[in-house]
């Protein structure tokens, strides 16, 4: 009786990861940074028209980190893992000699993993789509770690943290 049980829990195991794997479920995935807007605004930026990078970024960048995060741009941009920094993207509106926030275009994330995320610098990266949790991202390599290789010498990312 217990040699039964046993096979068949062994066998459930195997189905739920052969499930996994052909269905291509993974833990990779950066998850949406809950809580964000309470952790620590880094800075801000403003991307205008003529900007190379304005197609696809253009418009008010508020820059998040959480404390862990936080520490590592204390520490000259030295990130460890558990950091998470977040790219608030959103429209500009101007009317009145004013710039103002209109709606939002993306929340992007960086998440700091040495160990996942070996092929992209120890980061994993995920794009939220204006303010729902429908990823952008398909390919972190591609999509966004070839950018980020250019702050290689700032742990890959761009932000830095002012005094």
């Amino acid at each position: 009786m217990k040699k039964q049980i046993i096979i068949s829990i062994f066998s459930v195991a195997a189905i739920l990861v052969g499930a996994a794997v052909l269905f291509g479920f993974s833990n990779d995935e950066v998850k949406y940074p809950e809580g964000y807007r309470n952790w620590t605004h880094v800075k801000t930026l403003i991307l205008e028209k003529g900007h190379p990078l304005y197609d696809a970024f253009g418009g008010i960048h508020h820059i998040y980190a959480n404390k862990t995060a936080l520490e590592g741009y204390k520490a000259g941009n030295k990130f460890k893992d558990g950091s998470v920094i977040v790219f608030d993207l959103l429209e500009t509106v101007s009317a009145d000699n004013a710039v103002a926030e209109g709606n939002r275009k993306v929340v992007g994330v960086m998440e700091k993993n040495s160990k996942k995320y070996r092929d992209t610098g120890g980061w994993g990266f995920e794009a939220f789509k204006g303010d729902t949790r429908e990823r952008v991202v398909k390919n972190m390599e591609g999509d966004c770690f070839s950018c980020h290789l250019s702050q290689k010498d700032k742990d890959y990312v761009f932000s830095e943290y002012r005094k």
